[in-house]
């Protein structure tokens, strides 16, 4: 819907389509920052567990462990990009102050959030991308089910995309923000079967394990990749869409209330 103002069109989703154009040149300004260097760390993981340990050992029957390992670099490379965009971005508005310069601009809490979250995604899955053709000279995947492989990186990058944008909120400094991935991302990403699967650990540690959010994540994606997992396929889904659904709804609480965004 087009109306008049100020003598000229106005496109209402014009201000969701220029911060999303924003964000998105924002991190390939620093693409050396923001896509090669993750890229070159993913590499180094598959080169050790690739070229070292891949036709060594495995985890998983009819599978190397390099084959086991790369969907969960895949993922991890989706997630970790995915959150910091959203947070970094949306941090330094606030640190800086021009985030009030965005408040009385004509957009939407939905269209603020989905601008952010829109950028962050290319960005997360564009990284995954990479690691994914890398992973190439290594092994090569099956891909059982490529769709549900798309649809839960997707669901991935959404959902670190409204995690960052919740931490850059309750963030007060670099260091707090940096809290966020050294201490509770990193921590479940490893501890959420990237290395190895549920099936080898004892039913306590594999219970407990259960409870890491990110596990229903990497095992849903290994899942579809190999066609194998600790989970059926649609609890994976299941799980994950409750989470995303869960997230985006505090999100769009807190920046429709403008909380913390106007100090």
């Amino acid at each position: 819907m087009k109306l008049e103002h100020a003598g000229r069109r106005y496109n209402r989703w014009q201000p969701f389509f220029t911060l999303t154009r924003k964000e998105i040149l924002r991190f390939l300004r620093v693409s050396t920052q923001t896509l090669l260097a993750p890229i070159v760390s993913a590499s180094l993981y598959l080169f050790v567990f690739g070229a070292t340990l891949g036709e060594r050992i495995s985890v998983l029957e009819g599978f190397s462990y390099a084959q086991f390992v790369i969907p969960g670099l895949i993922l991890m490379g989706v997630i970790n990009n995915a959150f910091a965009n959203t947070s970094s971005s949306l941090f330094m508005s606030r640190y800086l102050g021009n985030i009030v310069d965005l408040l009385v601009t004509p957009i939407t809490p939905p269209q603020f959030i989905f601008a952010y979250t829109l950028a962050a995604m290319i960005r997360g899955l564009g990284v995954g991308l990479a690691v994914w053709t890398i992973s190439l000279f290594f092994a090569r995947l099956p891909w059982a089910d490529p769709l549900a492989a798309l649809a839960m990186a997707a669901l991935a990058s959404f959902l670190f995309a409204q995690f960052g944008l919740l931490a850059a909120i309750f963030a007060n400094s670099f260091d707090a923000l940096s809290m966020f991935t050294n201490f509770l991302i990193l921590p479940l990403i490893y501890l959420g079967g990237v290395f190895y699967p549920l099936s080898i650990l004892p039913d306590f540690w594999a219970g407990i394990s259960r409870l890491n959010p990110l596990f229903y994540l990497i095992d849903g994606f290994r899942h579809a990749v190999l066609g194998v997992g600790d989970l059926p396929l649609h609890t994976a889904f299941t799980v994950v869409g409750v989470q995303t659904l869960l997230l985006f709804a505090v999100t769009a609480f807190l920046i429709g209330r403008g909380y913390r965004l106007r100090n």
